[in-house]
């Protein structure tokens, strides 16, 4: 989740947010769903209330979503519409992990297909959200929303794993060895280890990783990295010049492309 503020003032209502889905036929990640119109609404009032909290945990609980989840892209779409980008965060990166989760239990839902007309707006107002100035010293948020874009877009992969930039690591096996490995990028450093607690002073095995050009990048890669530098993230830039790079693994010291591992688990 993303950070909050204060309360904006509540939405036009003339149009409804829930629209007329039956929710009680529907389940979330704790059972039924009849409990979702009330939460809906009650985020259309305060677009940062810690309402949004609950809606995360019912609609994508760790990843996972449910029939009721595709069932909220409508209102999530005329709760982002009815605020200014600057305070749309909240229903446009949740509808983004919706669109974007491949952990399906209950069906194998396409919300392009299924909500195509939503989808469309959603990416539309995340671009506009990317361009708000309060992102500038936010880059968490920002990467939040790059990520929801790209889920929009049906960019495979990167519309779910570009989260590795904010919790600053990637878990990934090595393609020789198959050992684990900690590829840290972030407030640690850019290197591999297979020691999880890498954070402490101790951690053995760090070796550096291999950053690509920037000229060399190309496809999502050179997009996300060129977009970067221009909305003035130079520091979320870097870190994907890692993403994008090369590691050697801390047990057979193979060298591995560090995006395909991320792609391969």
């Amino acid at each position: 989740m993303i950070g909050g503020y204060g309360a904006a003032p509540a939405p036009d209502a003339s149009e409804g947010i829930t629209g007329m889905t039956d929710w009680a036929q529907l389940d979330h990640a704790y059972g039924t769903a009849e409990d979702v119109p009330g939460l809906l609404d009650e985020a259309a009032r305060d677009p940062r209330g810690a309402v949004w909290g609950e809606l995360w945990s019912r609609l994508c609980h760790q990843g996972t979503v449910y029939p009721a989840s595709h069932a909220a892209l409508p209102a999530l779409t005329r709760i982002a519409r009815q605020y200014p980008p600057g305070e749309r965060q909240m229903a446009v990166v949740l509808a983004g992990n919706i669109v974007a989760s491949s952990d399906q239990p209950y069906g194998d839902e396409d919300s392009h297909e299924t909500h195509a007309a939503d989808v469309a707006e959603l990416r539309h107002l995340t671009e506009e959200a990317l361009d708000d100035p309060s992102l500038a010293d936010d880059p968490d948020t920002y990467v939040h929303l790059l990520q929801a874009l790209l889920s929009f877009e049906g960019v495979e992969v990167w519309s779910e794993e570009l989260e590795g930039l904010t919790d600053g690591e990637y878990a990934v096996a090595c393609p020789a060895c198959e050992s684990d490995n900690y590829v840290a990028i972030g407030p640690y450093g850019f290197f591999s280890t297979t020691d999880s607690m890498y954070m402490n002073e101790g951690a053995a095995g760090k070796v550096p990783l291999r950053p690509a050009e920037p000229s060399a990048l190309e496809g999502v890669a050179r997009r996300l990295h060129d977009r970067a530098l221009a909305d003035g993230h130079p520091d979320v830039a870097t870190k994907l010049t890692f993403v994008f790079g090369r590691a050697n693994c801390a047990e057979c010291d193979a060298v591995f492309d560090v995006a395909e591992a991320v792609a391969d688990r």
